[in-house]
Formats: structure tokens, sequence, C-alpha cells
């Protein structure tokens, strides 16, 4: 809503970028921390969460272009654009070159995913406030009392009631940090963590979708990209689970 903070020579502070950096500065320390505690290498945790981070942007910007590619191949400069990402595309693009990493590595990627599953979520509750400053991810034409006016220069459209879906996502986000990091602490559910995650993160994502009013997102069918995407990590989440479940009979 307001993600020009500070403007220094030309140089200007944005609260989107503030929040991001907050999110993964948070993840760090945490995942630092429990590293610690439970007794794993916090130069893997160091490197998994600097994987994570490089891969996930590249990745959420790829797969951005891709579901807009007519807009893409008409303006390749939405590759430079601040709010050109889809969260999904980070999400698998970071699992996927973090499986790599641990097996090269020849660590227990299971057990590292449980780790960090938690501050996954952490991550993405700042970044979602910072989705807030910026105006991206914003909800539909609402007339309810709690429907938030972004001002003139928000991406979103200035002067209309809308959804605060953004302040709901990282409510959403923190909640599954607490359950996560909650689960996590129990000797006895800790193996549970990361299908948990992927679970929790992809129901609460599908219903979020109902309330967004950036269409150019693309769909399929009378469903958005990322619901879709949503139903697939949910059933490999629950099958994951279930997996899991299974060894330990």
């Amino acid at each position: 809503m307001f993600n020009d903070w500070i403007t220094i020579g030309g140089i200007t502070i944005h609260g989107y970028g503030v929040m991001i950096a907050l999110g993964i500065l948070a993840a760090f320390f945490l995942s630092e921390y429990q590293a610690k505690k439970y007794g794993y290498e916090v130069k893997h945790v160091d490197n998994i969460i600097f994987i994570s981070a490089v891969s996930g942007f590249v990745f959420a910007k790829v797969v951005y272009i891709f579901v807009n590619l007519k807009q893409f191949f008409a303006d390749p400069s939405i590759v430079l654009s601040a709010s050109g990402w889809v969260v999904y595309g980070g999400i698998i693009g970071a699992l996927i070159c973090n499986y790599i990493y641990a097996k090269v590595e020849r660590i227990s990627f299971k057990e590292y995913f449980d780790l960090l599953a938690p501050m996954i979520s952490l991550a993405q509750g700042f970044g979602r406030i910072g989705c807030f400053f910026a105006g991206c991810c914003y909800g539909v034409v609402t007339t309810s009392r709690f429907a938030v006016t972004f001002p003139v220069k928000s991406l979103a459209p200035s002067g209309v009631p809308l959804v605060p879906t953004q302040p709901l996502s990282s409510f959403g986000n923190f909640v599954i940090f607490a359950i996560l990091f909650t689960i996590y602490r129990n000797e006895k559910t800790r193996k549970y963590t990361g299908a948990s995650y992927l679970i929790l993160y992809s129901i609460g994502r599908f219903m979020i979708e109902f309330l967004r009013g950036d269409l150019e997102r693309g769909f399929v069918g009378s469903l958005s990209t990322s619901q879709l995407i949503s139903i697939f990590v949910a059933i490999g989440g629950i099958l994951y689970f279930i997996s899991i479940y299974r060894k330990e009979k």
C-alpha cells in the first residue's frame, strides 16, 4: 500500500523488498537456531537457505513467464517486473534444487525438509506483507467493511474497495508456521512436518485463490493455475504423509 519508503539519491527502498529480506533473515536465524538445537550441521542449513533463495526467485519468475507467454512475447520486459512471480514455481524449484544438493552432499533431504519446512511458511508470511505494501496479489472487489482501498501507483487497482487477500494470506502462513513448529517440537510427529507443510499450504492457497482479483495469472478451465497446482501438491503431500506413516508400522 505504501511501497516507496525512502528515496536516497536515485535509490528507493521498497516495502516489498524489505519484507522479503526480513522473511529470509527471520528464516535464516531461526533455522540456524533449530539446527544447533536438534544436532544438524549449520553449514548445510545455510547452503539450503541460499539455494532456496536463489532457485526460488529464478523458478518463480520462470513459471510466471510460462503461464504468461503471450504477454512475455509481446513485452519481454515483464521479466524485470517486481510483481511477476509464481510462488509455487519458487517452492517446487527450491525443493528440486535442494534434493539434488542433498544427494550430492549425502545428507537426508527429508530430515532437513522437516527441519526447515516451518521456516518456509515464516518467510512466506513476511513476503505477503510485502505484497500488501506493493499492492500485488490483490483481492476481488467487495462491499465488506473489511475492504482495503489502494492508492495511486499501487499494483492493485486504485480507489476500489478490495478483499485484503495479502494480510489474509500472511496470517494464514504465520498460522501454518506455528502449527508446523509445534509438530516439529514433538519427537513423535516430527517426521510429518514436511508433508504437513505441503498439505496445509496447498489447502490454504486453493481457498485464498477464490478471493484473488489479479486474473491475469492464468486459468485452466474454471481453476486458476495456482489452484490446479495446489490440487497436485495436496495429493502429493497426502501420499507422502501416508508413506511415512506406513514405514512406521
